[in-house]
């Protein structure tokens, strides 16, 4: 959340839930998904894109091999997406838990200092600067900064917390460099929302614009593989709840990246194969835009002089 400083069996035999059956390398995840070729179970993580439909690491690899089998094995392993297969699909989740953990000691080994200074605040006085600070007065690079840092320490756990939970998935669904666009846009959204509605001189910090990009990533994502989507349906309106009755929460971010990420995720898991890089590389460039023109508008509207800090 983000808040105003200072004071988220055997191979062959999957096993089977009460509902959907496991994925047969991941028991325990439920997947509505089979291989074509083998039909076996198998979860995002698993699914490589296949000519038709999806096929699992295994057949995928012997298929490139020996060039048998029932059905064709693509030429290159890749994600539902279309990203590149890789050995390990939550390198880009590990290094935003990474950079958002350095960012969090740091904050608490220097203090104010580096808030002040890495802080989303639109336009205020900054006794300690001797004038004028914010994204309106040029500062741009606290839109992102505002992303990594946090200073309570519940804060930074649920936040953390849901960056595991949602992002390890949606990687190995979208591939890097997708998951990463979808990351950053999103909170450069919720960012840039919380920029045009909130007061000017109101500091904000926090991941939770991407962390709610990731919440409405995978509602897209769990709809595109029909899963059940009850459960993310619950856990959008909890925290929806929680947004607009604890006092302290930028809402303005949480709905600026939730919307931003469904739009991302809808372009990136549902752009036709044949134009699939310019359909995703055109719905990032909109996002993007978007946000640099609210920015802009923004920016534009703000009076020459701030009120009264």
């Amino acid at each position: 959340m983000d808040h105003p400083p200072g004071g988220h069996g055997g191979q062959d035999q999957p096993a089977v839930s009460e509902g959907l059956p496991d994925c047969y390398r991941h028991p325990g995840r439920e997947t509505g998904i089979r291989c074509t070729r083998c039909e076996r179970p198998i979860c995002p993580e698993c699914m490589v894109d296949a000519a038709v439909g999806f096929q699992c690491p295994e057949c995928v690899r012997q298929g490139s091999g020996t060039g048998t089998g029932r059905g064709s094995a693509p030429r290159q392993a890749r994600t539902l997406a279309g990203g590149t297969i890789v050995a390990d699909p939550r390198l880009i989740t590990k290094i935003l838990l990474g950079i958002n953990a350095a960012v969090f000691i740091a904050a608490l080994a220097v203090g104010d200092s580096l808030v002040s200074d890495l802080d989303l605040v639109g336009r205020a006085f900054d006794p300690a600067a001797g004038g004028l600070v914010g994204v309106a007065d040029g500062q741009w690079y606290r839109l992102l900064t505002a992303m990594f840092l946090h200073q309570a320490i519940w804060h930074f756990g649920f936040n953390m917390l849901g960056l595991w939970w949602l992002g390890g998935p949606l990687e190995a669904a979208l591939g890097r460099g997708r998951f990463l666009a979808l990351y950053l846009l999103s909170g450069l959204a919720g960012n840039a929302f919380t920029y045009l509605i909130a007061a000017p001189n109101q500091p904000s910090l926090g991941a939770s614009g991407a962390i709610f990009g990731l919440l409405g990533a995978t509602a897209v994502l769990m709809r595109r593989l029909n899963y059940d989507m009850r459960p993310v349906f619950a856990l959008l309106a909890l925290n929806l709840l929680f947004t607009f009755t604890w006092s302290g929460i930028a809402w303005e971010a949480h709905v600026g990246g939730l919307v931003a990420g469904t739009v991302i995720a809808i372009g990136m898991v549902h752009a036709p194969r044949e134009r699939r890089a310019l359909v995703q590389y055109g719905t990032c460039a909109l996002v993007l835009a978007a946000t640099v023109a609210v920015v802009v508008a923004r920016t534009a509207a703000l009076p020459a002089l701030p009120a009264a800090f």
